[in-house]
């Protein structure tokens, strides 16, 4: 048995046990009207006797308390009384069915039962059933009570008969032997022959008699039966039911003594506890009869004799309980006998004695107790304590209760019955709710568990839903513990009160709580303590700049009198100086407080603004938190100025913890200030910039002194563009007239290919003037291009048997030449993502300058900066770059080694080249063909820039001259498809000076012609057997030099494709003259040609090597000024003549 019932006293040992319970679906209210009319038949005078049964009813009961009932029968289950509808006569037969499972939870025990059904009519309801009663309805239920008395007498008519069974005196027939529930294990295998055995079977059937006949209302029988009970038990130390005879002696004796009962009125019973509260109407004086038919009043001298006195009442409860503390499993039968030891004590009016029982009570341990329980156990504690005068101690055990009633595992909990409750112990720790209690004198009661209390009543009535009430409490607890807190508590009482006045600012209004009692309010006039007061400059975006030039002008806020009474009324005052920044009409001004909270907890500030005069003022109320221990702390309280003009800030009006306070600086002497007077400029426009990308905290770290307005960061691949939109919004009252943009980079160590940030103010200034809520755009191209150039040692590290060349047709002789070397590495791309994933970094700054409106015509204007942060990730890198010569000689193969150092997959295009794509840490060659450059044609800087610049410069802008016209000829682009990302890539940084040499256009230009016909590029000149040929070869001189005389010789040969060349063709070929050709001096910019014819005897393909034969003079040159285009001419047959 676990779950102990707290209202026991010792007259319910004369009670028996009826069971109300719903079966199926009972609406829970006409639930409890029915059991609270079946309680109210708490007695029932038995017919044909004087006797009276006593009932106690519960509505919930667990079965295995009811196993207990051989021990003490007032605990067996010997009625129950179901309640039930039913709407149909389909549904009876379910009913019937649920009606009997119940019966079957206490069969063991029931004597009868009873079902009360409502809402069936018919012909079921017309059945005569002594079990069974049916109403309409249940207000159509007059007969209730009658039924419910006619079934107590049929439980009196069961329990007379087993009273008379066990106490007949059968010596021929056995006696069982009694157990509670934890006992039956123990027993087995003992010898039920022995002697001691049959006299614990003896004294316990004897105390069960005895509970019978207590039941029966037999008083005296059931005295002498735990008499005689005790000496059996206690011959055979059987303790525990030694100790039940002792407590039924206790009982019977009380029952005698104190015939109006001990529950008291702290004892009325709720309907829900299932005990009627005229709980004194059941007990009676007077005596009955041994056989209980008829009164004789002469066997009172003999239940007299057999009582206990008083006092030895008292005896035989410690008695009976130190016998239960014997048995862990009978804490609950110990618990009960403690309270019903001091209902009766506290009749006696013996407070230390039941004290002593109840602290007993307070350490049995009953095991896992459900939350309801705890708070029941709680709840009696206190009531018991109450009864016997310690108020204390009946304040702690109500508080606990109020605990338990919002316990953690309760899913609703109970907090209006907790603040009742928590209410009630006020007294009992000599608590007022009134602050002026506490304003004087000694502080009574113990401060700690006053505030446990208080905090305990906070948090109640917050989840209660009343943080008003919460805020009352906790500004309470503040106001008159603040001595005995902690530096801890101050903290977490701080905080709580920053939490609930947030939701509900509390005020100086009485609050009158739904029970009546008025709760005071609670100021508060010491906090916080200011130390100084600065007015501070607006922002650095919001500043007024007086245009250059304009400063000694517009002098007319400067009085034009050599006396003004203001200024003398404040000479000689520190506070009233005035400063020498201005604010702006209409702007958001600040001034800063050093706020000293002289308390090691932190603080709150609510609804704290300024007071101000001189011109039209908006303060706007801050709320501020002063932390722990922090010394002076700086608030900042803001407000606009509507008007322009001198403006003097007089003081602040706080609201702390719920109270309103204003503040003058004239009556805080000690406050410190460096001025309270400041010139109010007219208004001046206000520009909002909003940006297509998003805004960053990143601070540019060069420009972090200058504090930027706004900045924005975004990542980009080297060689991508991207465009930002400004969006400038005029968000003043003023309409902007004039807008100027400038940019910076910041200081960078990567060089930086291109213009990185650029724009066209066109978009915007027609736009001029800006009025309010108007906007205009502003597109930033933003392009980062810095070195593309890979690093040696990659290269080294991939495999050159995976690098592919495309570009190149599959016929070409190039692709011989192509070739993988013969020792090869294996490819290290772990070591190439580390060295190429390197991110770098690029920063400049953004900023517009901008006015209007009177501010304007004052000379005023403001500036607004932008930060613009790229992080540029590596796209492509150029690990190698190299040339080969091509058909044409005025065309080169430039070979790039291309690396993709990002984690997708890229492609890389050219202008007229097939796309190349690249996998991730994949290096591959492309082999783009290009005309060659005529670097001599492009434009030279001026003699002026040349005279200034050093020649490393000179060298590096020819260089970036070079690669930009390269860049524009090559076109190469990539793109990654799935981040739908592209952008250029420049060689500009990769070119050496050798590649550059070979795509330089050669200052001599060769042009060789086959019967007027230009041969280049693999061109193949047709020509028929035995025709004239003419061959022209012109020379142009592009050098700064004469060239000549120069002598060539033409070698014709065949190419069997298989590397064999014949050369020897004097019967195929023949030369129409000289097979040399000699060219004079040319001079700069002009021409020569020679002019030659050869003949083909046969049919094939011919090719023409020409060669110019040694001489210094052409010796002197480059090598590569004197390449000459291929010549290709397929000789075919002569067609045959007509008639012929």
């Amino acid at each position: 048995m676990s779950v102990p019932d707290y209202l026991q006293c010792a007259e319910d040992h004369q009670t028996v046990l009826v069971v109300v319970q719903p079966v199926g679906i009972v609406p829970e209210d006409q639930f409890f009207k029915i059991y609270k009319r079946i309680a109210s038949v708490s007695q029932v005078n038995i017919r044909d006797s004087q006797r009276l049964l006593y009932i106690r009813y519960r509505h919930h009961y667990l079965p295995e308390n009811n196993e207990w009932g051989d021990f003490q029968t007032h605990r067996k289950v010997v009625g129950l009384i179901c309640i039930t509808t039913c709407a149909s006569a389909k549904e009876w037969s379910q009913t019937a069915e649920r009606f009997h499972g119940q019966k079957e939870v206490y069969s063991s025990t029931l004597y009868d039962s009873r079902l009360l059904v409502f809402g069936l009519q018919g012909e079921i309801a017309e059945q005569q059933r002594t079990d069974v009663a049916f109403y309409p309805s249940f207000e159509d239920s007059t007969d209730v009570e009658k039924r419910v008395e006619d079934f107590v007498e049929s439980i009196f008519i069961v329990l007379e008969s087993k009273r008379l069974d066990r106490a007949t005196d059968k010596s021929g027939d056995k006696i069982p032997l009694l157990c509670v529930p934890f006992e039956k294990k123990d027993f087995v295998g003992l010898d039920t022959d022995s002697r001691h055995y049959k006299k614990r079977c003896q004294g316990r059937m004897r105390k069960h008699v005895g509970d019978l006949c207590l039941q029966a209302g037999m008083l005296q029988d059931a005295l002498v039966h735990y008499h005689m009970a005790v000496e059996l038990l206690r011959g055979v130390n059987d303790f525990l039911w030694l100790g039940a005879a002792l407590e039924g002696l206790c009982s019977a004796s009380v029952i005698f003594h104190y015939p109006g009962g001990t529950a008291g009125k702290t004892a009325g019973r709720k309907p829900s506890l299932s005990q009627p509260a005229d709980a004194g109407k059941r007990h009676r004086p007077g005596a009955l009869t041994a056989n209980g038919i008829s009164a004789d009043t002469s066997t009172e001298i003999g239940r007299a004799k057999n009582c206990l006195g008083p006092e030895d009442i008292i005896e035989k409860y410690k008695e009976a309980i130190s016998y239960y503390g014997k048995y862990k499993n009978a804490g609950v039968i110990e618990l009960e006998a403690c309270v019903k030891a001091v209902r009766v004590l506290a009749i006696q009016k013996k407070a230390r004695e039941a004290s002593e029982f109840l602290q007993n009570a307070v350490y049995i341990n009953l095991g896992q107790l459900s939350e309801e329980e705890k708070i029941q156990r709680y709840s009696i504690l206190s009531e018991l304590y109450e009864l016997i005068g310690f108020h204390r101690k009946s304040a702690f055990f109500k508080r606990v209760a109020a605990m338990q009633c919002v316990a953690p595992t309760i899913p609703e909990p109970g907090w209006r019955a907790c603040y009742k409750l928590l209410l009630e112990t006020l007294p009992g720790y000599s608590l007022s709710l009134d602050p002026k209690d506490f304003s004087k004198g000694t502080h009574r009661g113990w401060a700690a568990v006053q505030m446990r209390l208080l905090h305990e009543l906070v948090y109640a009535s917050r989840r209660m839903g009343n943080p008003g009430l919460s805020v009352r409490h906790l500004s309470f607890l503040l106001q008159t513990m603040l001595d005995f807190l902690s530096d801890q508590e101050k903290k977490e009482v701080t905080q709580s009160l920053e939490n609930y006045t947030s939701k509900c600012p509390g005020g100086m209004e009485v609050i009158t709580l739904p029970d009546g009692l008025k709760l005071p309010p609670v100021p508060f006039t010491k906090l916080p303590i200011v130390r100084s007061v600065k007015l501070l400059n607006l922002p650095v975006s919001l500043r007024p700049h007086k245009v250059k030039g304009l400063l000694g002008q517009n002098m007319s806020t400067a009085s034009p009198f050599i006396y003004s009474p203001i200024i003398m009324h404040n000479r000689g005052e520190e506070r009233c100086k005035k400063i020498d920044f201005q604010w702006v009409q209409g702007d958001v001004c600040e001034v800063q407080l050093m706020v000293y909270n002289p308390m090691p907890y932190e603080l709150r500030v609510e609804n704290m603004g300024l007071l101000t005069s001189g011109v039209e003022f908006e303060s706007l109320p801050a709320a501020l938190s002063l932390p722990a221990e922090s010394g002076l702390y700086p608030v900042t309280l803001v407000g606009v100025p509507r008007t322009a003009g001198n403006i003097t800030v007089n003081g602040y009006h706080t609201s702390v913890f719920g109270v309103s306070s204003d503040c003058l600086l004239e009556a805080l002497p000690a406050v410190k200030t460096s001025g309270c007077l400041v010139e109010v400029v007219p208004s001046l426009p206000r520009l909002q910039l909003t940006t297509s990308l998003p805004r960053s905290a990143h601070t540019q770290q060069p420009m972090s002194k200058e504090e930027l307005s706004s900045s924005v960061s975004l990542q980009l691949f080297n060689g991508e563009t991207q465009q930002l939109v400004i969006t400038l919004e005029n968000i003043g009252s003023e309409d902007i007239e004039s807008l100027e943009l400038t940019s910076k980079t910041v200081t960078t160590k990567e060089k930086v290919y291109g213009q990185f940030l650029s724009w066209d103010m066109e978009e915007a200034l027609p736009h001029m003037p800006l009025k309010l809520g108007q906007a205009v755009t502003l597109t930033i191209n933003i392009k980062v291009q810095l070195d593309f150039s890979g690093q040696e040692n990659l290269l080294q590290d991939l495999n050159d048997d995976g690098i592919s060349v495309t570009g190149l047709p599959i016929s070409s002789p190039l692709r011989q030449v192509l070739k993988p070397r013969s020792e090869t590495k294996a490819v290290s791309t772990e070591s190439g993502k580390a060295e190429y994933s390197h991110i770098k970094t690029l920063e400049a700054v953004l900023n517009f300058k901008y006015s209007g409106g009177v501010g304007k015509v004052e000379g005023y204007y403001r500036e607004l900066t932008l930060g613009i942060h790229v992080d540029v990730e590596p796209s492509v890198f150029f690990t190698r770059v190299s040339t080969l010569p091509a058909t044409s000689t005025r065309q080169c193969h430039l070979l790039l080694d291309i690396f993709n150092p990002t984690e997708h997959e890229l492609t890389v295009t050219a202008k007229n080249n097939q796309d190349l794509v690249l996998h991730a840490s994949e290096c591959q060659r492309m082999a783009i063909q290009v005309d060659k450059f005529d670097f001599e044609s492009l434009p030279k800087p001026s003699q002026d820039a040349t005279r200034f610049a050093n020649p490393k410069q000179l060298e590096e802008e020819r260089q970036h001259t070079q690669g930009s016209q390269i860049n524009s000829k090559l076109g190469i682009g990539w793109s990654i498809a799935s981040l739908q990302r592209r952008g250029d890539a420049s060689v500009e940084g990769v070119l050496n000076q050798l590649v550059l040499d070979h795509l330089q256009l050669a200052p001599l230009q060769w042009d060789v012609l086959v019967n007027q016909k230009a041969c280049d590029c693999d061109v193949i000149v047709d020509c028929r057997v035995g025709d004239c040929v003419t061959l022209e070869v012109k020379l142009t001189n592009m050098s700064k030099n004469a060239v000549g005389p120069l002598a060539l010789t033409v070698v014709p040969y065949q190419d069997y494709q298989n590397g064999v060349q014949n050369y020897d063709l004097e019967d195929a070929v023949t030369f129409i003259g000289s097979n040399t050709f000699y060219i004079d001096t040319v001079k700069p910019k002009e021409s020569a040609v020679c002019v030659g014819a050869l003949l083909f005897l046969n049919t094939g393909d011919f090719y023409l090597n020409i060669k110019f034969q040694d001489d210094s003079a052409g010796r002197q040159l480059p090598l590569a000024w004197f390449t000459l285009p291929s010549v290709h001419i397929k000789a075919l047959d002569t067609p045959m003549q007509a008639g012929a």
